[in-house]
Formats: structure tokens, C-alpha cells, sequence
């Protein structure tokens, strides 16, 4: 008998365009564990070749964790080379949630430490409840953030501020993460999900084409100089400038309408 799914996947709005993925693994505060990480991978694949899609929402049933990081529990039971098996399994589950094609919004309440805060930071932008604790406390128990955290935490607040969190394993209270620049918003608490749902709809009202390609140029450019990224952008606005999508954007401009965006 297969195990109870660790994901929920529902569709919102007309069309269906925003896709809310909670976490569901509510008797471990959304542990990561070998299923619930072979699920995301699967999942987030399935949506990477939708093209129904325009934004998606990462959330948690559990009220009181968005994810509490890396079932140690479970990795206390590798061998050596299980371990590497399962290094294998997650890396794949980030990669999933970070290499989506659409904007992708994390809703974080409670906690969301270790992998659970690279999970949110895999996403675009991270709404967060106002009683939200953010953390990467890996080097506590002898290992470093590997889905990412080093990487994209220096990225979003700057290497010294990445450097503090890191090197010390602290957790931030959601005020001080949105000083920091680790969080985007800031939202009473209970209501991030609702916050990030709205953000996926503003999102999903746009061309379809357009928010992909804005996408493709800022994450390709990012790591590249100036004059290179230019480029990529430039690759980027042909694909969409002779696109469907402009056509309608142009047309419903002028005759005063909302555009019924084909997508292609």
C-alpha cells in the first residue's frame, strides 16, 4: 500500500493558473524526509511543463511550521552510502522548487529552518507571518546549508549579513528577516498564505510570456556582468516582443479591454 501523499496540490482562480503546493507532513512539522522530497521533485516537474501555469504558491498545512529542515531522524539511519543516495534525492527537490519557469511565492509561518528556510528561498519572493523564525542552524549539528542556502542567501542580503546567519546558526525573529532583507513582506501572523495567493494572482494577470522571460533574463543575468546580462535580456524581449501574448497585450490596450492572454 503506497504511503499517504506529503504534498497538496490545488489549483486557484479562473483557469486554474496559481497552483498552491503545501507541505503536508504535519506529525514531523514538515521534516524533510527521502518521500516528501522525491514528491516535490515530481511534482514541481509536472508544473515546470505546464503551461497552464503562471505562478505558483509554496505553502504548509501546519500552522506552526512552514518546514523544520532535514529529517534527522531518518538520516541518523543511513549508511554512508544511503546518505549520498538521499544528497542525491533532495538536491533534486530544491533544484525543482528553484528552477520552476513561473514566479514562485513562499507563504512562511511558524518555522522554516535549514532546508525548510532554503525551500523558501528557492522561491522568488518569501511572504511572512509576523511570528515566523527563519534559520540556518546546519553547522549546530556538524554539517553546512546544502539546498542552497549558501548560495542563495548571499545572494538576496549581501555576504557579511549571509555570513552572521550562517556562521552562527541563528534563528531570526520574522521583524529582524525582513530588516535583513531575507523576507519580502511582512504580514500579521495567519496570513501569509492569503498574502502570497494574492501576489500569485497580480502575477497570473499578466502575460504569461512575459513573466517567464522577465524571469529567464533576471536569473540568467544575475550571475553574469553587465554587458552580458544586456544580452540576455535583449535574447529574452525578441522572444517575447513577436509573441501571441503582445499582439493581445497591444490590442486589448487599445480597445480599453482585459487581455485574454493566449500564452504562446
Amino acid at each position: 500500500m503506497d504511503a499517504p501523499s506529503m504534498l497538496q496540490v490545488t489549483r486557484h482562480g479562473d483557469g486554474g493558473h496559481v497552483v498552491e503546493l503545501a507541505l503536508d507532513r504535519p506529525s514531523a512539522m514538515n521534516a524533510i524526509n527521502d518521500q516528501i522530497a522525491r514528491e516535490i521533485t515530481a511534482v514541481t516537474a509536472d508544473l515546470a511543463a505546464d503551461r497552464t501555469v503562471r505562478a505558483v504558491v509554496v505553502t504548509s498545512t501546519h500552522e506552526k511550521a512552514f518546514c523544520v529542515g532535514a529529517d534527522l531522524k531518518e538520516r541518523n539511519t543511513f549508511t554512508d552510502a544511503q546518505m549520498m543516495d538521499h544528497r542525491l534525492v533532495t538536491r533534486q527537490a530544491y533544484r525543482g522548487v528553484l528552477d520552476l519557469p513561473v514566479p514562485v511565492v513562499a507563504a512562511v509561518e511558524g518555522y522554516a529552518l535549514g532546508g525548510g528556510m532554503e525551500i523558501a528561498l528557492s522561491c522568488d519572493l518569501l511572504v511572512a507571518g509576523e511570528r515566523a523564525t527563519l534559520g540556518l542552524p546546519e553547522v549546530g549539528v556538524g554539517v553546512i546549508p546544502g539546498g542552497g542556502g549558501t548560495q542563495l542567501l548571499t545572494r538576496r542580503v549581501g555576504w557579511s549579513r549571509a555570513a552572521s546567519m550562517i556562521f552562527t546558526a541563528r534563528r531570526l525573529g520574522a521583524a529582524e528577516a525582513r530588516e535583513l532583507g531575507v523576507v519580502d513582506e511582512l504580514v500579521p501572523a495567519g496570513t501569509a498564505r492569503d498574502r502570497a495567493l494574492e501576489l500569485g494572482a497580480q502575477i497570473a494577470a499578466n502575460s504569461p510570456v512575459a513573466v517567464r522571460n522577465a524571469k529567464k533574463a533576471m536569473r540568467l543575468g544575475m550571475g553574469t556582468d553587465l554587458a552580458s546580462g544586456l544580452e540576455i535580456e535583449d535574447g529574452c524581449w525578441r522572444a517575447t516582443a513577436f509573441s501571441q501574448d503582445r499582439a493581445e497585450g497591444v490590442a486589448a490596450f487599445v480597445d480599453k479591454r482585459v487581455p485574454d492572454w493566449p500564452g504562446r
